[in-house]
């Protein structure tokens, strides 16, 4: 990165635990920064020297391939040390803690670490037992910020601006992180957000997070921008909170009727699609979806968020 990029170096944390302790001038900090990166990956030779002798560790818990492969693709352009670690074959499976496991990647000095997790608050946990800077890359319901910050990132590619778009979040919002990030980086961005969900997978009180709810999926259609379907995350519930799948995608589903009614309307998903439940085969493979746009987007602003942190570390202690 060249000298006047080095100025807009203001981050003012260690580690990305969520978004709802960044500011907006943070989170644009690292979508302006993102788009310097997304220019490094359209030339010849995709590689920058800019984290030449740091390690990262990629240690996920559990299944993932495009947050994993995005980030380990965010680290090589980068010019990083990797470490991949995953439970299946580790000393996990023996027995060994996860507090074990952080005090191991302190000893082979690991510099940061993008931790994925099936519980809440592993990311915030790793904090206090190792000195490597930790990204999260999903921990339970709880959060995924990259995924956020690439949606937003998506959206200002196609949008002057994310401030006054009307973002509607459709599925599973109950269980879902990718829409409790979503809900802190819009509306600190200025955009007015709207849940959709059958009653069963809204939560509680959601209307406190700034958003508005509904369980009618043209209400939430209706004057909307943009439409996210989020996947059911069937194995994070404990209990059938809908009567079948199909009844679902009948009343849920984003179908080629709703393009057709609604012709400005542009479609994002964080994947993995469930073709023909949140969304329509037709739709996945519309000119107004843009969910590739989106897993090309997550290297770019992986590498802006690895990046950032990097050169905040020795500020910041």
């Amino acid at each position: 990165m060249n000298a006047s990029n080095q100025a807009l170096t203001q981050l003012q944390h260690r580690h990305l635990l969520g978004l709802s302790a960044y500011t907006a001038d943070e989170i644009t900090l690292i979508l302006d920064t993102a788009r310097e990166f997304r220019e490094v990956l359209e030339r010849p030779i995709k590689r920058v020297p800019t984290l030449r002798g740091i390690t990262v560790c990629n240690l996920f818990f559990e299944p993932s391939t495009r947050t994993r492969l995005s980030f380990e693709l965010a680290e090589k352009r980068l010019s990083a040390d990797i470490v991949n670690f995953s439970t299946q074959g580790s000393s996990v499976k023996k027995g060994e803690t996860l507090k074990d496991t952080a005090r191991n990647i302190e000893a082979m000095k690991v510099d940061m670490v993008a931790v994925r997790h099936s519980s809440p608050g592993v990311p915030h946990f790793l904090t206090r037992c190792t000195q490597a800077q930790i990204i999260n890359a999903g921990d339970g319901g709880h959060a995924h910020p990259t995924q956020a910050l690439l949606d937003l990132f998506t959206l200002r590619e196609h949008f002057p601006s994310v401030r006054g778009l009307k973002v509607s979040i459709v599925g599973d919002i109950a269980h879902s992180r990718v829409a409790r990030s979503n809900i802190l980086g819009l509306r600190k961005l200025g955009a007015e957000v709207m849940v959709c969900a059958p009653r069963t997978l809204l939560p509680y009180n959601v209307e406190s997070l700034g958003v508005r709810a509904t369980c009618r999926l043209n209400e939430a259609l209706e004057g909307c921008d943009v439409v996210m379907a989020l996947r059911l995350q069937l194995e994070r519930q404990s209990a059938s909170l809908f009567p079948s799948v199909r009844e679902y995608h009948a009343l849920y589903g984003i179908r080629e009727e709703h393009l057709a009614r609604y012709p400005a309307l542009l479609i994002m998903h964080p994947g993995p699609v469930n073709r023909g439940v949140e969304l329509a085969s037709e739709v996945v493979d519309h000119e107004r979806s843009i969910i590739l746009t989106q897993v090309t987007n997550g290297v770019a602003v992986r590498m802006a968020v690895l990046y950032l942190l990097a050169i905040s570390a020795d500020r910041i202690k």
